[in-house]
């Protein structure tokens, strides 16, 4: 099982990367389940401004609706819980997942970051971050390696609870531009071109 978080930020470019990912999931013995961003839709939580626990509930919402825009036409298949039993490529709608284990904090320092690297833990799953950057730049230099701890505190292309989350759990997060075709199939095979975070 690989879990990649597809960031709101691919908006123009995610259906793209889902119907490469359908096809990709179509050729190995193994299962693909992407956890979308909130995008547009939980900016606009943003801009509504209410309070910390209703934004939390409205953000993982926008998530689900990003969901639904990420499968429609793509053969992604939409699904509501981890019980995956067949290979292939799925898009989470998380709103009823989290309701049932609300595990994680109710802030805007956990965004779909967290949330995904939450998910991937709950399946023992690889965890991949795809956004529009390359990764992690520390003092101008994209860093091709760190560890979580280097980065708390410090504004990144995570989270704020994402570092922590990581090394609580021991996991590791890989970040790969999803505007650059071919990245993404080549960090299936090991070969990261981005920033891999250690926790």
């Amino acid at each position: 099982m690989i879990t990649i978080k597809i960031g709101g930020s691919l908006i123009h470019s995610a259906k793209k990367i889902v119907k490469d990912l359908t096809e990709y999931s179509n050729l190995i013995d193994n299962s693909i389940l992407i956890v979308p961003g909130g995008s547009i839709f939980a900016d606009t939580v943003r801009k509504v401004d209410p309070s910390q626990e209703v934004a939390h509930w409205m953000a993982v919402l926008a998530m689900e609706q990003y969901g639904y825009y990420l499968a429609d036409g793509t053969e992604a298949k939409l699904i509501e819980s981890l019980n995956i039993k067949e290979n292939g490529t799925y898009v989470l709608l998380p709103y009823d997942l989290l309701k049932k284990k609300d595990e994680l904090p109710h802030s805007w320092d956990v965004t779909s970051d967290t949330i995904a690297a939450w998910v991937a833990k709950q399946l023992g799953a690889r965890f991949i971050k795809v956004t529009d950057v390359d990764g992690i730049y520390i003092d101008g230099l994209l860093k091709k390696e760190l560890n979580a701890s280097d980065i708390i505190g410090i504004e990144t292309c995570v989270d704020a609870e994402l570092p922590r989350f990581l090394i609580k759990n021991r996991m590791d997060c890989e970040i790969v531009n999803g505007n650059c075709p071919g990245r993404l199939i080549k960090a299936f095979h090991g070969d990261v071109i981005g920033t891999i975070i250690r926790g």
